[in-house]
């Protein structure tokens, strides 16, 4: 192996680990703001086990939730349920693999869902009553006054949690190539069995990069919802 050879098994890998990364950002965020609306539900049963599904998401570790996800399954049903495969039909993407991968965003989503409905929950309840009841006074539908009144300074409160949050998922992400995803950590892995340490460095600076762009944009987002201070 060469340095051109090992630089583009890892380019590979940080494909992967990127596609992971924003499939799991679309999925988990409007589904943990779904959640945030059933722990704030007035509904006693469905706040309180949702409460604790919140809990037990938050409280165990992503790597037995995904060991949870891929292998239970199978071994409830005596091998039944087979995840299915991804037919993409991108040449990159590795064909034998794709059940893992789907797995693995099975995984990451509902575990980042959780994390992001409490960041949504705190947002929401920040908003001082007050302002509903004015959007009341004004003739404003409850559907009109979250979305044209309360969302938006929810997005402005909201933002440092969860960019700190999406850095966090992006390491994370290393966490796939335990059930055989092959990612970028997967590639850096190989390359060390056959002695090639300095890998892993190289590998960490995908890593380090992808989160200083992402702290830039997070950055330019925040000074971009500033009119929301007072």
């Amino acid at each position: 192996m060469n340095f051109v050879s090992i630089t583009a098994g890892l380019a590979d890998g940080f494909v992967t680990t990127l596609l992971l990364f924003a499939l799991t950002l679309v999925f988990s965020l409007p589904l943990g703001l779904l959640i945030s609306f059933c722990t704030m539900s007035k509904f006693g049963p469905l706040r309180v086990l949702f409460k604790v599904i919140v809990w037990v998401l938050r409280g165990t570790p992503l790597m037995l939730q995904i060991f949870v996800i891929f292998y239970v399954p199978g071994l409830v049903t005596n091998g039944q349920f087979v995840w299915p495969t991804m037919n993409t039909g991108w040449v990159w993407f590795d064909t034998t693999v794709t059940t893992r991968f789907l797995a693995a965003l099975v995984a990451f989503s509902i575990n980042y869902a959780a994390y992001f409905s409490e960041i949504f929950r705190a947002g929401i309840q920040s908003i001082s009553q007050g302002q509903m009841e004015a959007g009341q006074v004004l003739g404003m539908t409850k559907r009109q006054i979250f979305f044209r009144v309360i969302l938006l300074q929810v997005v402005k409160r909201i933002i440092p949690p969860l960019s700190n949050e999406t850095i966090t998922l992006v390491k994370d992400t290393a966490l796939a190539n335990t059930i055989g995803v092959i990612d970028l950590m997967y590639r850096a892995s190989e390359s060390l069995l056959d002695g090639y340490i300095w890998v892993v460095f190289y590998a960490g600076l995908f890593y380090l990069v992808f989160t200083g762009v992402l702290t830039v944009i997070f950055g330019k987002i925040e000074k971009k919802l500033q009119y929301f201070r007072t």
